[in-house]
């Protein structure tokens, strides 16, 4: 499957989606992640077939999709809202697509008892939508989506109505569903949790540009700007200006006029804006006086005062300030350190867990 320099305009002035160049493996699960207006959910209705490229062409296996309509892609959908017959069993709505395309009666008995079996649903063919719960009715819907053998499954938002628990619990059932059958799949979110927990591939859009598409943990610990690194998970942004640029290492001096040592990654050269990105948990907590003997391992230092500790359960959360930028910082739940709100504190990490990128 591939996008070929595919624009997608409403007004012909804004692109909704900005020369998309993307190719998508056999087999995998690439996620589009992105938020509202970044042009992920255009990008998976043009592959679907319900909106028409402006521009650029879509191909799956070397064959262009412009002339194909939509019930002819051979694609199975799920969205958000469920989409099935509310007047048909549970039976009934998986065998619709079967019966669409004039599948044997045997053939279709055989194939709906694998659906059921393979999401969990046996017993419950003769029942209607309503009488299934949240996660039942999604169950549904994923099976109808498979049950044709497509060569695509997409998902808009598929688990979005569903609370946290059976949430987490749908992400782990179709990961293992798509690993079983080798599916394809093409998610759509805009959670970044669900992202890094299911995909294969994440391409993260922004204002109809893919920024960076990568594995999950390249996504998450490298990412190529600052827009990615802010909205993949927590982050802490320290803004300031570039003092001198090595081909490994860069330094960047502080706003608060501190000098932090870091990767260089997406800055314009010595003299220029720039913001250097570090994660809550790649930050250690000392006490500020004196040099504690594990601190000299941290390349980077910055004194903070401790505004709120907040308890996680797996782990402490501490707000800092630091000369005026609240900063976050997650804590072992074992750590060593008394910390309470108001107390000043001494901040460390090494430079290979920070990026010198974009400025903000």
């Amino acid at each position: 499957m591939e996008f070929r320099s595919v624009e997608k305009t409403y007004d012909g002035h804004v692109n909704v989606v900005d020369n998309l160049n993307l190719e998508i493996e056999r087999g995998e699960f690439l996620t589009l992640l992105g938020p509202s207006g970044s042009g992920k959910t255009t990008t998976l209705m043009m592959l679907a077939g319900f909106e028409a490229p402006t521009s650029g062409d879509i191909l799956l296996s070397g064959r262009s999709l412009s002339s194909v309509p939509a019930y002819k892609r051979n694609m199975g959908l799920v969205f958000q809202n469920y989409a099935l017959f509310p007047h048909m069993t549970v039976a009934e709505n998986l065998a619709y697509p079967l019966r669409r395309r004039h599948t044997p009666k045997a053939k279709i008995a055989e194939e709906l008892a694998r659906a059921v079996s393979i999401v969990k649903l046996d017993g419950l063919e003769a029942r209607y939508p309503a009488q299934l719960s949240g996660g039942q009715q999604q169950r549904v819907a994923l099976a109808r989506a498979l049950i044709f053998e497509p060569d695509l499954v997409l998902m808009d938002e598929p688990l979005g109505a569903l609370d946290k628990n059976l949430r987490e619990q749908m992400q782990l059932e179709i990961k293992h569903l798509h690993a079983e059958l080798a599916m394809t799949v093409v998610y759509v979110t805009h959670d970044q949790s669900e992202a890094l927990t299911m995909s294969d591939r994440v391409a993260v859009f922004h204002e109809g540009l893919i920024q960076q598409i990568d594995t999950p943990q390249l996504i998450y610990e490298h990412p190529l700007n600052s827009f990615v690194a802010n909205f993949i998970g927590e982050n802490n942004t320290l803004p300031g200006t570039v003092e001198s640029v090595g081909e490994k290492q860069c330094e960047v001096r502080l706003n608060c006029g501190a000098l932090i040592q870091a990767k260089p990654v997406n800055i314009e050269g010595v003299g220029a804006q720039a913001s250097v990105s570090v994660r809550p948990e790649r930050v250690v907590v000392f006490k500020p006086d004196g040099i504690d003997a594990d601190q000299n391992q941290f390349t980077n230092r910055l004194a903070a005062v401790v505004s709120e500790v907040i308890y996680f359960g797996d782990h402490v959360r501490l707000h800092v300030d630091a000369d005026g930028r609240e900063l976050t910082v997650r804590m072992p739940l074992d750590a060593t350190l008394d910390v309470t709100a108001g107390k000043t504190v001494a901040l460390a990490w090494a430079a290979e867990h920070c990026a010198a990128l974009d400025p903000l």
